[in-house]
């Protein structure tokens, strides 16, 4: 009787986890990493790609947040099945992934903290123009920024970025319906058609790579654990809450390309490159729709910067937390323990919170040196290749369970964004001036 307990007891503990059935009301961190990846900068260039090409790239739009999806949807995977964290993964590969993302945090972490207060100060300064200069706006966000994530836990932070993602859905929505987009050469767009242009392959891989995030589809796991999904048994519901966030991620782009057709390729009018493109779409807005349609868009301007500037702030301050607990020696990286809490309490979180909101301020006042911007471009562009690489050398290995291995879709998929990333990444290395850098 006592042996038959015994091993009753210990099948139960090799039991897998019980699925838990896929349910809206579980979806959360696919919100944070829709409205962390989508930034300024993202909204723009798909503006140009409507101003300049029409509805003829929609289609590469919609294939962009297919491959986040797998990407996102692989690193939520691994977390899961092994209950390990995606940056444990990467140190069992060698030393040289250790490397390359501390370099990568730390250069990638001083510039973007800079390009994101800038983000958020735009369109603050342009609701008030009086208060104060784009600096100090910039200087404003990041402080707010960095208190709010200090001292609040990922509960609050999943319910703030909602409020936020409904803002931007509810602004990029109005807009798209506000200019009147035109069906039928919308459903044309879905065809996978080149522009008739010069480099019009390398732009249409531009708008595949640039919709919805870089390092964020990595935090993604960790937003998951954060949420308290640690095991095999929330991976239906992590699947759902992925594809909530590039079906989110994927209105928003849509939406903004239905602006830059209508609005912008039809009259012929062009906006500038970066985050100072939306500003000329709010001055545009004004001209054709009024003073309270450009406010209204302005706020949603704002909505999307300031939830990049604080997803990051939060995500990427989880993953250093996650490297210094690695690399201090203290075995194997749990995603119970970023469940807990206890990282986002940890000094390495909150150093790198620091790092994010303070350094770069200096880049507010001075400008941004140029050998460190060529690194940090050449540096981003390089991490969704090592991200795609990884996650297939990860999840093709004994390191994860066999039933959740990639299985033939997931493989194509990951490999198809590692070689389109790749691309883009020799493309922004090639264009680097690198005779002036030295």
């Amino acid at each position: 009787m006592a042996d038959t307990t015994g091993n009753t007891t210990e099948n139960a503990a090799h039991e897998p986890p019980p699925m838990r059935k896929a349910s809206w009301k579980y979806i959360g961190p696919g919100i944070v990493v829709a409205a962390t990846g989508v930034g300024a900068g993202d909204l723009v260039a798909t503006l140009i790609a409507g101003s300049n090409f029409g509805y003829t790239l929609l289609w590469a739009a919609i294939i962009g947040c297919l491959v986040k999806i797998s990407l996102a949807e692989a690193a939520g995977r691994w977390h899961l099945s092994t209950g390990r964290t995606l940056f444990d993964g990467w140190a069992g590969l060698g030393r040289w992934t250790t490397w390359f993302f501390a370099v990568y945090v730390v250069v990638w972490g001083f510039v973007y903290g800079a390009a994101a207060m800038s983000s958020s100060a735009l369109p603050l300064q342009a609701l008030f123009p009086d208060v104060m200069g784009l600096k100090w706006w910039g200087i404003a966000c990041g402080l707010v920024g960095l208190v709010f994530v200090w001292f609040n836990k990922y509960a609050v932070f999943e319910k703030v970025m909602t409020v936020l993602v409904g803002v931007m859905f509810l602004v990029t929505v109005y807009l798209a319906i506000r200019v009147t987009p035109n069906i039928p050469d919308a459903f044309a767009g879905l065809l996978p058609v080149l522009p008739d242009e010069k480099d019009s392959i390398l732009n249409t891989l531009g708008l595949i790579g640039g919709v919805g995030g870089t390092i964020t589809l990595a935090a993604y796991g960790y937003w998951v654990n954060a949420k308290g999904w640690t095991d095999t048994g929330w991976m239906k519901v992590m699947r759902l809450d992925n594809r909530v966030a590039y079906a989110t991620t994927g209105i928003f782009v849509i939406a903004m390309l239905f602006v830059g057709a209508e609005l912008l390729h039809s009259a012929n009018i062009a906006i500038a490159s970066g985050d100072k493109g939306l500003i000329q779409l709010g001055d545009i807005l004004e001209d054709e729709y009024g003073t309270a349609t450009a406010k209204f868009f302005l706020i949603g301007f704002f909505a999307t910067s300031f939830t990049s500037l604080i997803g990051v702030w939060h995500g990427v301050s989880l993953m250093f937390a996650d490297f210094v607990a690695r690399l201090s020696g203290k075995g194997q990286a749990k995603g119970e323990e970023v469940a807990s809490g206890t990282r986002e309490r940890s000094w390495p979180f909150r150093a790198y919170l620091l790092w994010l909101t303070f350094p770069p301020m200096i880049l507010l006042f001075e400008g941004q040196p140029f050998r460190l911007i060529i690194l940090y471009g050449v540096l981003g562009a390089a991490f969704l290749p090592f991200l795609a690489g990884t996650l297939i050398w990860l999840l093709n290995s004994s390191r994860t369970p066999r039933e959740w291995r990639n299985g033939p879709l997931s493989n194509a998929m990951l490999a198809v964004a590692g070689l389109l990333f790749l691309v883009l990444c020799v493309k922004q290395v090639w264009d680097q001036p690198w005779g002036e850098f030295f």
